[in-house]
């Protein structure tokens, strides 16, 4: 397998959610938070799920309480009626993919991250693909889900992505209380990254606060592909993450 050549995804940080302020009315996940990464020379990472209908919005939280005056779980709710909510505490709506994709043009790598419920539905992970088949600028997908990038590295000729980075987001450490959605056999795929072989990611995002780590290590200098470290809050954290990633995804400060 050939990897990409990914120095775009590394030559920046990438402002997680975008670079968000909700002091300045600037909020996670929102367009302007987008346009703020983008004036600052930062990349965006953004999350993207399904509505009841199957459209993609731009929204992290699998339910609504803590971002708008809306209620109940985004997948219960159709594009229309998510993007008639405004995010709490700014003017911008909550945005479609398509609409995100349309904002950023082009002009700063995007790393967009599928959320998913961990039930075998790849449809987060079609839809994403059709939309980024028509995009033109660097994109990387990943998620914490291997059913959903398994899916799109089996598919990705026909899907028209064979050019866009795949890749995992991972941590140490999988708890009941933390990941109550996964079943054990889930769990133990995830834990000690035994999904591997029908992944076979480009890239990998860790948490900070788990490096070091054998996973990341490994992946790093022995398969050599590059890493990238969540969440960066601190001058301190990036110090850390830089001695075992190629480059920070962070958020709450300037580095």
């Amino acid at each position: 397998m050939t990897r990409p050549n990914l120095s775009w995804l590394t030559a920046r940080p990438i402002a997680h959610r975008g670079r968000h302020d909700a002091s300045q009315g600037v909020i996670e996940n929102s367009i302007s938070a987008a346009r703020a990464a983008i004036a600052a020379g930062f990349g965006v990472e953004c999350d993207v799920q399904l509505t009841a209908d199957s459209e993609l919005v731009v929204f992290h939280d699998e339910t609504l309480e803590r971002l708008t005056d809306g209620a109940g779980a985004v997948a219960k709710h159709s594009a229309g009626e998510m993007r008639r909510l405004k995010l709490r505490g700014g003017t911008d709506a909550i945005p479609s993919f398509s609409e995100f994709l349309g904002a950023i043009g082009g002009r700063t790598p995007i790393v967009v991250e599928i959320k998913s419920a961990f039930n075998g539905d790849t449809t987060a992970a079609q839809r994403t693909a059709e939309a980024l088949a028509r995009y033109d600028g660097p994109v990387a997908v990943e998620s914490f889900d291997p059913d959903q990038i398994a899916f799109l590295r089996a598919r990705a000729a026909a899907l028209g992505i064979a050019h866009r980075p795949l890749g995992i987001v991972g941590e140490a450490h999988y708890s009941q209380e933390d990941w109550p959605q996964l079943s054990t056999a889930q769990r133990a795929e995830l834990t000690h990254f035994l999904h591997y072989k029908r992944t076979l990611p480009d890239f990998l995002s860790w948490r900070v606060r788990d490096l070091p780590h054998a996973i990341p290590l490994l992946l790093r200098d022995a398969v050599r592909i590059p890493v990238t470290a969540w969440t960066v809050r601190s001058p301190e954290m990036a110090a850390r993450a830089r001695e075992w990633a190629d480059q920070i995804v962070f958020e709450g400060f300037a580095p």
